[in-house]
């Protein structure tokens, strides 16, 4: 007897799940039925279900679970074709990813665009085969035997790695290949699928094991799915910060520089100079003080912060006076130096120490992505010092702090909260008081969140909140992380209102978390065309002919004496080549001025978007920029201006 979607069925031994759900769903509804989810594990429809089984459950097509089943078994078409066109290619691994899946090969050249176009064309044959997917148990010696006799050599180290005496392989057509599974009841089901890009990637992702061949590819349960997804891709393509950057003249890189290190442009470090001066008065209001620390520290301090134990190798490591140093990945160990340059007082905490703090990380080449993923980039880092009994309000106002900063920019947003990893430091009851922090601070707020098992810093669990732009693509910014360990490593100490010593506890915290990483992401979100309180132009003045350029000057004049941030087109050029260069350029604000332009002493003012709201005089348009500027600071009761 088990419980299948409510109802009490009898089960007969030597039954399959699919034969047990045809007797409960219509057939219809068991077209769409992929796998099935037995007491919480998910097996195959053909497989016998387990005589122990309490409860089960169909898996369909489009469910998240079925997606996951579709594109993992859509890698292993893939790798089917890939073997049948390029029989000397070793495969590897291939599991599903967000909306898609990859497999990576060993191969002597890299697969060319006119190869992915091949292999595509391939696995559409094998779709429409209807090929059964079925899976067969057998020992690891048979495993290995097997794919020693096909030349796979790295499902053998796979299966050493495993240390299992059994494992499972799949079939369809003429491929076998290692795996847990489940997977589709047939190739016939994957009726959405496209390959999309080739990338290198190491063998296990150690840079002194082989390079290997990443075919990337996507697979929905629709058609219909599958256009939309590409849409998206299209549209991402156009809004791609690394084009966006150098075109709009905000920032380039330098491998002759140095590989993931950006060079800012004076628009692009103007669009920084403005974030950062928003979010340092913000800091100031919310009683942060504001610190400046060295980037380089004594490699000792990272022996005791147990970084140089567990976070080493994303470090770099110099020597001064033959006294080793350790480049900073991270501000938190020189804010707590400035916290014991004094004795503390009850009375004194909290203490919220604030930086933008620029650190440096050793990201492996092939992960470099633009500003989204650098070796040095700049932390809106703060750390908070503070009693126990103040943990739980601290939390709760930099969450509150974090829901100002995405309402400025109008972004959703998802919360997780991360916990003890394998490799960690601190006590078991720290932990658990830690994590006890974030979740009670959590539902005080009545805020939504899902536990990522296993992904906390080496130190204390976090909160990580990744904000949803408008592709809806999620990405990871700000971060609250709570520390009773470093503290006590660090000796940081406070004289209570018994007069005795006591233990503060840390608070490690982001809002935007990495600067370069949330100008990337806006620079998406917004296809460059930023908010006008954030453009480095606001606005640009255009002349029809060079009669107009004496009054095209005082206006300019004018408008930065208001504080408005405004560029001159005075060239020799049509008014349509101008205006179509200002759009270009994503410049909020078109000031045309012509003959009755001049006579009114006013402006004909131009949006972005192609709006015209008719002459206006300067000061007018001066007020209405203002106003537009204003807008987004109305969340959290902000006020926000920029003047050079």
């Amino acid at each position: 007897m088990a419980q299948i979607q409510g109802q009490d069925i009898e089960i007969q031994a030597g039954q399959t799940c699919a034969d047990v759900l045809r007797g409960v769903l219509s057939g219809k509804k068991m077209k769409s039925v992929v796998a099935c989810e037995c007491d919480g594990a998910l097996i195959d429809l053909a497989q016998t279900v387990p005589a122990e089984a309490q409860a089960l459950e169909p898996v369909f097509l489009d469910s998240p679970r079925g997606l996951t089943i579709l594109r993992h078994s859509a890698a292993h078409v893939m790798a089917e074709a890939v073997k049948e066109l390029f029989p000397t290619a070793k495969v590897t691994i291939g599991p599903d990813i967000e909306n898609g899946f990859y497999y990576d090969f060993d191969f002597e050249r890299p697969f060319t665009p006119e190869d992915l176009e091949k292999i595509e064309a391939r696995m559409l044959a094998s779709v429409a085969a209807n090929q059964p997917f079925s899976r067969e148990e057998m020992s690891a010696g048979e495993a290995k035997a097997l794919f020693a006799s096909m030349g796979e050599t790295y499902k053998l180290e796979i299966i050493d790695d495993l240390g299992a005496d059994r494992v499972s392989v799949y079939r369809h057509g003429n491929f076998v290949d290692l795996c847990r599974g489940p997977h589709l009841p047939s190739t016939g089901f994957l009726q959405a699928l496209k390959l999309t890009s080739v990338a290198g990637a190491y063998w296990r992702g150690d840079s002194n094991r082989p390079m290997l061949q990443r075919i990337y590819g996507t697979a929905f349960a629709t058609p219909k799915d599958l256009k939309a997804h590409l849409a998206m891709i299209e549209e991402a393509k156009k809004r791609d910060h690394r084009k966006l950057g150098p075109q709009l003249d905000l920032f380039s890189f330098h491998e002759r520089g140095g590989a993931g290190m950006a060079y800012w442009h004076p628009k692009g470090a103007l669009v920084r100079t403005i974030l950062e001066d928003f979010v340092t008065k913000e800091m100031i209001r919310r009683g942060y003080g504001l610190v400046r620390t060295p980037q380089i520290l004594k490699r000792d301090l990272w022996e005791t912060s147990g970084h140089y134990a567990n976070y080493r190798e994303n470090m770099y490591f110099t020597e001064i006076d033959e006294i080793p140093y350790g480049v900073k990945p991270m501000n938190c160990v020189a804010h707590m130096l400035i916290y014991n340059t004094n004795q503390r007082s009850y009375r004194d905490l909290p203490i919220r120490l604030f930086e933008f703090g620029v650190v440096h990380r050793h990201e492996l080449s092939g992960v470099l992505h633009g500003l989204l993923r650098v070796r040095q980039f700049t932390q809106d880092d703060a750390h908070i010092i503070c009693r126990p009994d103040q943990l739980l309000d601290e939390i709760k106002g930099v969450m509150a702090w974090i829901q100002d900063l995405m309402g400025v920019f109008g972004f959703e947003y998802v919360m997780e909260i991360s916990t003890r990893p394998e490799k960690s430091i601190g006590s078991d009851e720290d932990w658990e008081r830690a994590t006890k922090a974030l979740m009670d601070a959590m539902g005080e707020m009545n805020l939504p969140y899902t536990i990522n098992e296993g992904d906390g810093a080496f130190y204390g669990p976090k909160i990580d909140v990744k904000l949803r732009d408008c592709l809806g693509r999620l990405w990871q910014c700000s971060t609250i992380q709570v520390d009773f360990t470093l503290p006590d490593r660090f000796d940081l100490l406070y004289v209570g209102e018994d007069g005795e010593r006591h233990r503060p506890v840390m608070v490690h915290r982001a809002i935007m978390g990495s600067v370069e990483r949330f100008i990337g992401i806006l620079t998406e979100h917004f296809a460059g065309a930023f908010p006008a309180w954030l453009a480095p132009v606001q606005a640009r003045i255009l002349t029809v002919t060079d009669s107009h350029n004496e009054f095209a000057r005082s206006c300019q004049d004018a408008l930065r004496r208001e504080g408005v941030r405004v560029e001159l087109d005075l060239r020799n050029e049509k008014l349509g080549y101008k205006v179509r260069e200002a759009q270009l350029e994503k410049i909020p604000y078109a000031l045309v001025i012509g003959d009755q332009e001049v006579e009114q002493s006013c402006v004909n003012v131009r949006m972005l978007g192609g709006n015209n709201l008719g002459v206006m005089s300067i000061e007018a348009f001066a007020d209405h920029l203002r106003q537009e500027c204003e807008k987004p600071f109305k969340h959290g009761g902000m006020r926000y201006s920029f003047s050079c």
